[in-house]
């Protein structure tokens, strides 16, 4: 009975304290993002923060059409620097990411700010990845039904309540998001979204994913065909298979894991 009354009293104890520490790191994650939001941007300096990104997302923030990284380009700054808070807290996984959004490596609060204002300046890519085209009805419905009213009709997201634009982005890079949002994996996500969605079907998913991988962004926040960023010149380039643009994957280059 002791034994028993021992373990129930250890479980309790580690539940309690991993929600004490959720709690602490979300605190401390929103401290420093409103700490940010009060600071005045650098675009000089965020351009040079940015050459941490760029290996990954690319110069231009358009990432890659695979959904290996996402298009960050044209996103809204409070999403950006919320998301790297959450990230430099631990408030959401990302291993593969973390090391980079150090503060040893990209420094304070006022680098979150500086390179949020200037990745949210990028003009986007009107070739995002996009999916099969086959169910897209039962998406836009879907959209209309669940989406719309956090995310925009146009997914154009919410500056003030730092939610996600969600326009001109990679097909497969939302279904990975969508995924990990239901099941719990990505920490960080909205508690309302989280329950919202848990009786959506793979069916489902796919479908509005595929949707919203359509939806245009304003034509004034997309790059003119032919368009690299003139601040990084000497970055090698290598256009993607198809349409829209791909990161450098030198033969003698592994390639990186997809960033979570």
């Amino acid at each position: 009975m002791k034994v028993r009354l021992l373990k129930t009293t250890m479980l309790a104890g580690l539940l309690l304290s991993g929600t004490v520490v959720s709690a602490a790191t979300s605190s401390e994650a929103m401290q420093e993002y409103e700490t940010a939001l009060s600071l005045t941007p650098n675009l000089e300096n965020g351009k040079r923060v940015y050459k941490i990104c760029a290996v990954c997302h690319a110069p231009e923030g358009w990432g890659m059409e695979n959904g290996a990284y996402p298009q960050i380009a044209g996103q809204l700054n409070t999403v950006i620097i919320k998301q790297l808070a959450d990230i430099r807290a631990r408030n959401r996984d990302n291993p593969t990411m973390r090391p980079f959004t150090t503060a040893s490596l990209m420094g304070g609060t006022q680098e979150l700010a500086d390179v949020a204002a200037y990745i949210a300046k990028l003009p986007m890519t009107p070739y995002n990845g996009k999916g099969p085209g086959t169910d897209l009805e039962l998406g836009a419905r879907l959209y209309e039904e669940n989406c719309t009213e956090c995310h925009g009709k146009n997914g154009e997201g919410d500056r003030e309540e730092h939610i996600p634009a969600i326009y001109g982005q990679h097909y497969h890079y939302l279904v990975r998001q969508f995924e990990w949002i239901k099941t719990g994996r990505r920490r960080n996500a909205d508690s309302k979204m989280v329950k919202q969605i848990r009786r959506f079907r793979h069916r489902d998913v796919l479908a509005v994913m595929d949707y919203t991988s359509r939806l245009q962004p304003p034509a004034e926040k997309l790059a003119k065909d032919g368009w690299t960023n003139p601040d990084f010149p000497n970055f090698a380039r290598k256009p993607a298979v198809g349409t829209g643009y791909q990161i450098d994957q030198r033969a003698n280059r592994p390639p990186r894991p997809p960033i979570p």
